[in-house]
């Protein structure tokens, strides 16, 4: 840690002194904005505002190789530059936004009136599958005495996931057709049973050259930051289509992130020792071993609001509030195990992290592990066993540690339109 991370340190930016506010001074996350009839480009959270990084280099505020690539349209350049660019950044844009600086407003937009985009083109995405609560519980189903996956205690599980179609927070999902079993037939119809996934998306920094593993010694300096993923599943479709090759069709129709990425700089307040494994686990692969405190002290909720809700102006109800600090495997033993083979990460290129369900009651981090205990009745006294047309799922996180300034996410949203009408008319 360092000045910027100081829980004194304010800013002439009035709204990021609110206590509580998601972005304060000591985050200062990156992501890509737009105003009306203005090209997309970087900025920083700052309170309610956005820190237009172009229009300080343009004012002589910042300069060097980190601010000219944080301001294009996708920050890829700059996370290819690694953590060290980051920190550097980060030192220069605290210094701009602390109190006792310059107030420069002409700096600043709206969070309100600007849209937010993308923050990287994403080349390759990767979906793990890393709480051994989430695993156990859906498990159980396939299998109730030995409800895990074969690999699971070796390896973080993963499969590859579709870049083209992941989407910013805000982008509503068209519930997707598919093929599922019905009262004992194959149906091709829409989804019956569509589902969210509360994930943490892994943005990662620099490049392996193919062919040569990013050791776990090292692994935690190839993510560059963090954010919020919703991976959107249809069940039925999926277990449908999973054997044997896994999932398909039921989670490439979209995944959400949100747009702001917190650095991992802006982590370091808030990282904390790995949980340790449980009795009768075998050790953890020596490749795979790190002493680091890679785990991550965060709070994850999901929301659900349905359009009777908001309606009756019902605010979003919490349906699950999750510890990613629980997680079985680390960011920092996917990226390890990612590159083990020798598979090339690229600059921008996301990781989920899976789903982040904690073990106790209230922490699981989708509906098909909610419903294993029930419907969920909501204040408008509707009840949800999957997800309905129009409905609204938020997710907001919460990093918070002893003597640290709390910060926050952003959202990650996304509503759910209905299926379109199937376009290819039948031959014959």
């Amino acid at each position: 840690m360092d000045a910027t991370h100081a829980p004194g340190l304010r800013s002439w930016v009035e709204s990021a002194n609110v206590p509580g506010h998601d972005f304060p001074i000591q985050n200062l996350p990156l992501g890509v904005f737009s105003t009306p009839g203005s090209r997309p480009r970087g900025g920083v959270a700052i309170g309610d505002m956005v820190l237009d990084i172009a229009a300080a280099l343009a004012a002589g505020r910042l300069s060097g190789a980190a601010a000219e690539a944080a301001a294009e349209p996708t920050l890829n350049r700059l996370m290819s530059y690694g953590q060290d660019a980051a920190a550097e950044l980060r030192a220069r844009l605290s210094a701009l936004l602390a109190e006792g600086a310059e107030p420069l407003p002409d700096l600043l937009h709206p969070q309100s009136a600007v849209t937010m985009h993308l923050p990287v083109e994403v080349r390759n995405f990767s979906d793990f599958m890393a709480s051994r609560p989430h695993c156990e519980r859906l498990g159980r189903a396939r299998n109730r005495d030995n409800p895990l996956p074969p690999a699971f205690h070796h390896l973080p599980v993963a499969y590859h996931s579709r870049a083209s179609s992941v989407r910013p927070s805000g982008t509503p999902l068209r519930r997707p057709w598919g093929q599922f079993q019905r009262d004992g037939a194959v149906v091709f119809a829409p989804t019956e049973a569509l589902d969210f996934e509360l994930e943490l998306a892994i943005w990662i920094a620099e490049e392996n050259v193919l062919g040569e593993p990013t050791p776990i010694s090292a692994a935690d300096r190839r993510i560059f930051g963090i954010g919020l993923l919703n991976d959107w599943s249809a069940r039925d479709i999926q277990r449908f289509e999973m054997p044997p090759l896994g999932p398909f069709l039921s989670k490439s129709v979209m995944t959400s992130v949100s747009p702001w990425v917190v650095t991992m700089q802006a982590m370091a307040p808030f990282m904390a020792p790995l949980p340790p494994r449980a009795a009768g686990d075998p050790p953890c692969p020596a490749h795979l071993h790190s002493s680091r405190p890679d785990a991550m002290r965060i709070t994850m909720r999901a929301a659900i609001q349905t359009p009777r809700m908001a309606a009756a102006g019902i605010a979003p109800h919490v349906v699950t509030e999750a510890p990613f600090e629980e997680m079985y495997w680390s960011a920092a033993q996917m990226v390890a195990h990612h590159t083990s083979n020798g598979c090339n990460l690229l600059p921008g290129d996301l990781l989920g992290s899976g789903t982040v369900s904690g073990s106790r009651p209230g922490q699981e981090a989708c509906l098909a592990e909610l419903l294993l205990r029930g419907p969920i009745i909501l204040p408008s006294g509707e009840t949800r066993r999957f997800l309905e047309d129009g409905d609204c799922v938020i997710f907001t996180a919460r990093a918070e540690a002893p003597g640290a300034v709390p910060i926050g996410f952003g959202e990650c949203r996304g509503s759910v339109l209905p299926a379109a009408a199937w376009p290819v008319s039948e031959e014959g």
